[in-house]
């Protein structure tokens, strides 16, 4: 049974389709705009935001997005404050609400330094730079002190030695770990100064009314220990331990209330718990932690106190959000935003104010600032005003049960102009993590054009399989010690149900996916090949074995994936590897992966690419992405991947060809073109 929720967002996307004109393209896909960050000054009188602006791959020389500053005032009216080609980040209100800082590299800056601008407007001015990048930073709230966050300057001498040759790198041994630096403001000339802490610090924010900062210190630099072994704790100015919460696993943010008495934090169940999304609160002078919503049935995504008493939180319910409020006192609880209304994935809000700000994305458009009033939302941005004559496919969550018994849900997004009783083409569009889940939101991506799929006539289904988040701690963990299991079974699972619902056509079913969704589409392309005619695997996992010995994550497998090592079942890791079933591979498979990629190892790709190159009974590819990780950050990076991809499907689900399609794609043309243009401009 098809089960459709998030009306509202549907609604929305039907209503396009009436008035839409035309479908989108993928160079419009990549180059898309969203609001990536937002802040409320404390009067609640102004919202500063920034905005991801995509750089253009044919007519920009390579690099990452730009990130400009715009205000809005209480009214909606939106200004530009720092815009233009560049990076602005980590942005804040002074606590006057007369400045609004911001970090960035400007001008002659070697490291990114932090900058301050009037709300009244004018010119940008330096506040302070250090010996290396700031990373992030936050201001007292009596307007006197100010905490960064930056690692120590690089040695004076690294450069000529590198100019010398001596250039070799202690792996895991050479970190440096992030310091916290204190400054006066009103100090002449202003001068920061570190504070002696043991660890990496990873976050920092003052405490609301004393002479204390809530920072969040992992033992090393190490992604492991950010993951796995990180803990807040309270220190004074000399960075002696006021307290500690002691709390296992994994975290994510923090808040003390306004009063400075109580801390809430998203964190874990326990230390196999795979995702941050429990609320906890804690007593500051005891440090006694307790669960504020024992057994939700969701994920914590974000959190803002409104009163000293009330906290609102994000929640994300299977497929949709929520915004719920929580007296900490009584535990009552009561919602503000139901599922439905859109993706909400941050919360800002003033304690003076009498309205909450949010970062809000539907089917429709992308992230975007909201502004609540009692009950009521409102767009507040518009960042893709052409997005109005672009063509929505129709978008809904689909429930289903696997063939153990087990519901599951995904987003199905139709081809456009969908008639009923013909079967699609289907791209099955697999999330990482596994520790994730899709939401009933804004999905297009450059590895996932969803409206230019839609208008090319295929259906796609995003799944949330077994081990996903969205639905609590319990069925995130039913897909631990059972790699490929039957989390990947789910997969052929919903695959067969839409097909038994007349809406696909099972010769003619693609799949792709990003990191463990890489590993889905490997499996899929080898242990799996007779249910999928295409595969497009990217950043992904061809070897547990390897894998283990090659990420920087190797205590997070093993603590909330696997839960066991290698050396526990060799035989077993090597039976879940795509590599062991390469032999009996059947569906072409498109290998991408970026090379400088440490969470999952290129090598992982280059081992699948060659076990199927040297059988040689199926078309396969291997693509490498010089100078990005674990996924693409740049535009033209992006581009090719989604030219790549969508190609790949037509060629052998549309096209039903049985050899690969040419590897070269007509970049080189479309510079020239967009030359042209802009020299006739």
């Amino acid at each position: 049974m098809r089960n459709l929720t998030g009306s509202i967002t549907l609604l929305l996307a039907l209503a396009c389709t009436a008035v839409a004109a035309k479908p989108i393209t993928l160079e419009q896909t990549v180059g898309i705009q969203h609001v990536t960050q937002l802040v409320v000054s404390n009067d609640g009188n102004y919202t500063a935001f920034i905005r991801n602006r995509p750089r253009n791959p044919y007519s920009e020389n390579d690099g990452a997005s730009h990130h400009e500053l715009f205000l809005l005032d209480k009214n909606g009216n939106e200004t530009p404050f720092v815009t233009g080609d560049g990076r602005v980040g980590n942005i804040k209100f002074s606590a006057d609400n007369t400045q609004l800082y911001f970090t960035a590299k400007r001008g002659d800056d070697k490291f990114t330094s932090l900058y301050r601008i009037a709300v009244s407007g004018g010119e940008a001015q330096k506040v302070l730079s250090l010996p290396n990048n700031i990373s992030s930073y936050d201001i007292s709230a009596d307007g006197k002190y100010l905490a960064m966050l930056a690692k120590p300057a690089e040695a004076k001498n690294l450069a000529d030695l590198k100019k010398k040759g001596f250039k070799a790198e202690v792996y895991e041994e050479d970190l440096i770990n992030t310091q916290l630096w204190l400054a006066q403001l009103q100090q002449r000339p202003l001068k920061a100064e570190t504070v002696a802490i043991d660890g990496n610090v990873l976050s920092v924010a003052f405490a609301p009314k004393q002479q204390q900062l809530l920072v969040r210190v992992a033992p090393t630099a190490l992604i492991d220990d950010n993951y796995m072994a990180s803990q807040y704790q309270l220190l004074d100015f000399s960075g002696k331990v006021q307290q500690r919460f002691a709390t296992v696993g994994k975290l994510d943010k923090a808040e003390l209330s306004p009063d400075g008495s109580k801390l809430a934090l998203i964190g874990s169940e326990d230390i196999h718990d795979p995702s941050a999304g429990r609320l906890m609160l804690a007593d500051v002078k005891s440090a006694r932690l307790s669960e504020l919503l024992p057994d939700y049935a969701g994920h914590v995504q974000d959190i803002a106190w409104r009163s000293n008493n009330e906290l609102l939180y994000v929640g994300h319910i299977g497929t949709e959000a929520e915004l719920g409020a929580v007296n900490v006192r009584s535990g009552k609880t009561s919602q503000l935003v139901k599922p439905g209304s859109g993706i909400i994935t941050r919360v800002a809000q003033p304690v003076s104010a009498k309205h909450s700000v949010l970062l809000v994305n539907t089917a429709a458009h992308p992230g975007e600032v909201y502004r609540l009033s009692g009950n009521k939302l409102n767009r507040q941005t518009n960042s893709n005003p052409w997005l109005a004559d672009i063509s929505m496919p129709k978008q809904e969550t689909i429930r289903h049960t696997a063939s153990d018994g087990v519901e599951l849900e995904g987003i199905l997004v139709y081809p456009l102009n969908y008639q009923q009783g013909q079967r699609y083409p289907l791209i099955m569009v697999v999330h990482g993590g596994p520790e994730a889940h899709m939401s009933n939101g804004w999905l297009d991506r450059y590895a996932s054009p969803v409206k230019l799929a839609a208008s090319e006539g295929y259906m796609q289904f995003f799944p949330n399989y077994r081990g996903s988040t969205g639905r609590g701690v319990a069925f995130s963990k039913l897909g631990q010690n059972d790699y490929a299991g039957k989390e990947f079974d789910d997969l052929v699972d919903a695959k067969n149900y839409l097909v038994a619902q007349g809406l696909v056509d099972s010769a003619k079913v693609g799949i792709t996916g990003g990191s463990y969704g890489g590993y889905a589409s490997a499996w899929a392309a080898t242990k799996q090949t007779e249910h999928f005619a295409a595969s497009v695997m990217f950043v992904g996992i061809s070897n547990n074995l390897s894998k283990f010995g090659t990420t920087d994550i190797a205590n997070e497998m093993h603590l909330v994936h696997a839960r066991s090592y290698p050396w526990q079942k060799w035989q077993w890791y090597l039976e879940r590897s795509p590599i062991y079933h390469a032999e009996q591979a059947k569906t072409p498979i498109l290998i991408m992966h970026g090379k400088e990629d440490t969470r999952v190892h290129p090598s992982q790709s280059m081992e699948l690419y060659r076990y199927l190159k040297t059988h040689g009974k199926v078309p396969v590819r291997l693509v490498l992405y010089p100078g990005e990780g674990h996924g693409n950050q740049k535009a033209a990076a992006q581009l090719d991947y989604g030219m790549r991809l969508m190609r790949w499907m037509d060629h052998f689900l549309k096209q039903g060809n049985k050899d690969l399609p040419p590897h070269e794609l007509p970049h080189a043309d479309n510079i020239k073109a967009a030359t042209k243009e802009k020299d006739a401009a």
